[in-house]
């Protein structure tokens, strides 16, 4: 059961700027990552859906969270239909993020008043998600859509808030670009948890630079 409401949620999405998400089959090294993201400031993570017995795994992390990183919100992405939303919720999802817009997905979410991010790539995704009580929205893919199209949507629709997932970086150009935009937060998969650090078990080089990612998106918000 979700121990943070889906305000709650939205807030720390909103504060943070960014949402790590990351999906390992070890969970031992699952555990470590959590940890470092932890470590080097994060609140807030989401881990996919992505593997065989990945909803294991993830009870494990829950359990591991909420005795050892107090304030870690954990949810879970990748969730393709209602059936695999409520099994995640029943571990301990904070959130639900989905890659298409399911309305299953949002009704089965607000039922237990649990955040959800659908993945949407039209104005009448979002405007249908925000009908369904979608507090963020995922612009996915965000590699395609690009800044421009998170610019174009604020425009008519100021109270629309946004997390790009795909074709985000760690490098300070592409933020600002996606923040200058509007973005309420950011999704950065394997350009923060990068595969060397997590090959190496570098995982003091892995929270150095998660909290290097968040000085960025705090320095850029500072100066907009």
């Amino acid at each position: 059961m979700a121990q943070f409401t889906r305000l709650q949620v939205a807030q720390t999405m909103n504060d943070q700027g960014l949402v790590p998400l990351f999906y390992h089959k070890d969970t031992e090294v699952a555990k470590q990552v959590v940890k470092a993201c932890y470590e080097g400031g994060a609140r807030l993570l989401e881990f996919t859906n992505r593997g065989d017995f990945a909803h294991q795994i993830f009870g494990e992390l829950v359990r591991y969270t909420s005795e050892q990183l107090p304030g870690m919100i954990l949810g879970a992405g990748s969730v393709p239909d209602a059936a695999t939303a409520a099994l995640y919720m029943q571990l301990g999802a904070n959130f639900i993020v989905t890659p298409v817009l399911r309305d299953d997905v949002g009704l089965t979410c607000n039922r237990r008043k649990v955040l959800w991010a659908p993945g949407c790539g039209t104005l009448s995704e979002i405007a249908r998600a925000e009908e369904l009580g979608a507090e963020i929205v995922k612009v996915f893919p965000g590699s395609q859509l690009g800044p421009g199209f998170v610019k174009a949507v604020k425009g008519p629709c100021p109270w629309t808030s946004i997390m790009p997932t795909g074709g985000v970086s760690a490098e300070e150009k592409n933020l600002r670009g996606w923040f200058e935009a509007g973005v309420s937060c950011v999704g950065m998969g394997s350009k923060l948890i990068k595969k060397s650090f997590v090959e190496a078990q570098d995982f003091q080089g892995l929270k150095t630079h998660v909290k290097n990612v968040l000085n960025t998106i705090h320095s850029i918000r500072d100066k907009k």
